[in-house]
């Protein structure tokens, strides 16, 4: 048993793993750079799915779409591999206190990484749609309605939500992001990728909280429908007072992080 986790280990310590991992910030940064785009056009009055199901379905008509996507989906998975490795193996010789926290990032990295990997699957195989991602979370809420305790479950899972993306909000100006990072030496390029860093985790951190208030509100006013997700928050946003320019703002801001995203596929620091 011993050596086949060794060997487990020896596989999300691996340098060709290491490289397509990288690769899945940058497929995820592309996705963000889509659905900021589809959020703008939406506050201009466009149509679209303001999603990573949206996102995706924007790539596949592309010219080189099967590529971009087999390509997408391999990169996602190989860094939701990455992450559940570090989520297995690494921590293991701290105190239990810490060792859960450290681990609990990775693990609920590995979970997201997966779902858009899935996401993308389905596009791969012919069954994804641009309102998937919509779909699924209002099918998701209507289910756990029914469920023993679904509810009080699912308001804690809107609030967990939210308050990740406050966490996400306050780490953009905060600049602890950079922590993540091999930042380039003082210059244009540091600039370019803190300006990215601190205007798209405030972008993500607002639609994370949207998502997450928007699950809450349709728990407790039992309208599971009206749970649907990032695209859902963002035209919630849009029917607010000034709301077309703060989608506009915030799927500018998305944009940025699907930019810092990309740079984060090269500077990231992977050492485990």
């Amino acid at each position: 048993m011993k050596q086949v986790v060794d060997k487990a280990e020896d596989v999300t310590n691996s340098r060709v793993l290491e490289i397509l991992a990288r690769s899945g910030f940058a497929a995820s940064g592309i996705l963000h750079l889509l659905v900021g785009a589809i959020a703008v056009r939406l506050a201009v009055g466009g149509t679209g799915s303001a999603d990573f199901s949206g996102a995706v379905a924007e790539l596949a008509t592309m010219p080189v779409g099967p590529f971009l996507l087999w390509g997408s989906f391999a990169a996602c998975a190989a860094l939701s591999l990455w992450q559940a490795g570090d989520a297995i193996f690494d921590f293991n010789h701290q105190p239990t206190r810490k060792k859960v926290k450290n681990k609990a990032k990775p693990t609920l990295q590995a979970i997201v990484y997966a779902i858009l990997a899935l996401t993308v699957w389905h596009f791969v195989t012919g069954t994804g749609t641009g309102g998937d991602n919509r779909k699924a979370t209002s099918d998701f809420t209507i289910a756990m309605m029914q469920a023993p305790g679904g509810v009080a479950l699912l308001v804690l899972i809107g609030l967990a939500v939210a308050v990740t993306g406050v966490v996400y909000g306050i780490r953009g100006p905060k600049k602890s992001f950079e922590k993540q990072l091999r930042m380039p030496s003082p210059g244009p390029a540091r600039t370019a990728v803190t300006a990215l860093g601190v205007a798209g985790y405030v972008a993500k951190g607002t639609v994370l909280l949207l998502a997450g208030l928007l699950i809450v509100i349709a728990t407790i006013k039992e309208h599971p429908e009206d749970s649907t997700g990032l695209d859902g928050g963002l035209r919630a946003l849009r029917d607010q007072p000034m709301g077309p320019y703060l989608l506009a703002a915030v799927g500018a801001g998305l944009v940025c992080y699907g930019a810092y995203m990309i740079m984060r596929a090269r500077l990231a620091k992977m050492t485990k």
